[in-house]
């Protein structure tokens, strides 16, 4: 759930923000909704010193109690789910439902973290001569660097399976997006989390965002945003051996076979790249469609374009808002010429950073387009003669993130699913992301997994002991 500019240290700031300050605008109306603070290096440093104080006492609590926090912590997000979802409304431009779905799933993501904390074990290995078991020993602090296009649930994937783990964490939230994340630490310190052990330092990515990943008190870096910054945050990272998570930009396949429900896959096909106004790097952007079965999956395609409703976020029938900045729509416009064929829905006019629902048709496979990670309501449909040449064509890019397969026959879909190269897969669907199960990619699209499972191992070291049973020497 990246971009090329999604939490880069470079694009997605508000122009009016300054060295010490950062506005905040409503994308759907282009006004100053707050001013916040911008955290300096300092300020990460002053952090990062009382985080280090708080974490001890975590990690030392039982770990039943440490579940306990936890619960009360997403029984305060529950609380003020409608506040939450609000507040990203008008930062982030979201649609009031999208909105509220991000809220509760940051309860969702604090209770299933809290589940394991108690399940979070080592293991007894046999040896010769003695007993050999593995602890699970928390990291100590790590930041959390987090994007504008999912706030709130990206910023817990990270944050969730790290307090389980008995670590702190800092959070930097991207520039234009920090009010949220800093309503989750108020919410922390009256469910009770100890102070300092979730702190939020909105501010600059070259300054916050930098201060964290160079500082050596700080154990890890979980990053959401551009491949090229993802670099940058690995480059730094590695000077110091600094455990780093990277999930990076997508320009993900929707592989239509002429042998699926052409109906179904043609309906689910819009809300697959612009739920969230396409800012989303499982964005289904690339769609593949068996040259038998193209003319007629366009035909279907184009009554579901046209009639999505583009407008005002925090209408309850709207289906996609705004774009996050002046800067990310003059992006999506470079890709898109005026005189490009294909199908176009409608866009508010006026204020607001608005661009429509668009499918481009006749694109050569290896234009921008076609390749690059828009990030914005731009898809591009592909046609593909068999198998092979889908698979081809769906491998065609650097990324490796996420797709789809649509096809009615089993044995295809676990060939194409085994023979496309990304970390998440649907058949019939476009689901990619649920808290129970590892999500990450394959190529330039990032390295480690989030969420499932092992999610809170990710954020441990493992200590060895070997305690021997022979007697001492005679």
């Amino acid at each position: 759930m990246s971009s090329e500019s999604s939490a880069s240290w470079e694009a997605a700031e508000s122009s009016q923000s300054s060295e010490h300050a950062l506005d905040v605008l409503n994308p759907a109306t282009e006004e100053v909704i707050a001013t916040v603070p911008a955290a300096t290096a300092a300020d990460v440093d002053a952090a990062v010193v009382r985080a280090t104080k708080a974490q001890a006492g975590w990690a030392a609590l039982a770990p039943g109690d440490r579940a306990r926090l936890l619960r009360r912590f997403a029984a305060k997000v529950d609380e003020h789910l409608d506040e939450l979802a609000l507040s990203e409304v008008r930062e982030a431009g979201h649609t009031v439902g999208n909105a509220r779905w991000e809220a509760g799933n940051v309860r969702d993501l604090l209770d299933y973290a809290a589940g394991g904390v108690e399940r979070l074990t080592g293991r007894q290995i046999p040896v010769p001569g003695g007993l050999d078991v593995t602890i699970l020993e928390p990291l100590g602090v790590v930041g959390v660097i987090a994007p504008w296009n999912f706030p709130m649930p990206i910023a817990a994937w990270g944050t969730a399976p790290a307090l389980a783990a008995g670590n702190a964490v800092l959070l930097k939230p991207a520039e234009t997006t920090p009010l949220t994340a800093l309503r989750l630490a108020e919410l922390a310190l009256e469910a009770g989390l100890p102070e300092g052990l979730f702190q939020v330092l909105p501010g600059h990515g070259p300054v916050a965002g930098n201060a964290l990943v160079e500082h050596p008190g700080v154990a890890k870096i979980v990053f959401t945003g551009s491949t090229a910054v993802g670099k940058q945050v690995l480059a730094k990272g590695s000077a110091l051996l600094k455990r780093v998570t990277l999930e990076l930009g997508g320009k993900s396949p929707n592989i239509v076979f002429a042998d699926a429900d052409l109906e179904a896959a043609a309906a689910a096909a819009p809300m697959s790249f612009l739920d969230n106004s396409g800012q989303d790097c499982c964005a289904r952007t690339r769609i593949l469609v068996q040259r038998s079965a193209y003319d007629r999956f366009l035909d279907l395609l184009a009554p579901g374009i046209e009639s999505v409703r583009v407008g005002d976020p925090a209408d309850e029938s709207t289906q996609m808002g705004p774009l996050i900045s002046k800067a990310q729509l003059d992006r999506v416009r470079s890709y898109v010429p005026d005189e490009a064929e294909g199908i176009r829905g409608k866009a508010p006019e006026g204020p607001g950073f608005w661009f429509p629902p668009t499918v481009l048709t006749g694109v050569d496979p290896h234009a921008r387009v076609a390749v690059e990670e828009v990030f914005g309501p731009v898809a591009v449909v592909l046609p593909f003669d068999d198998e092979a040449d889908a698979v081809r064509l769906a491998n065609a890019t650097e990324y490796g993130l996420s797709g789809s397969i649509w096809t009615r026959d089993i044995g295809r879909a676990l060939r194409v699913s085994q023979a496309v190269r990304a970390g998440n897969l649907s058949v019939n669907s476009h689901a990619s992301v649920r808290y129970w199960t590892p999500f990450g990619g394959f190529k330039q699209s990032g390295i480690g997994r989030e969420l499932g499972p092992d999610a809170l191992a990710a954020f441990t070291e493992t200590k060895n002991v070997f305690i021997s049973t022979e007697g001492p020497a005679q």
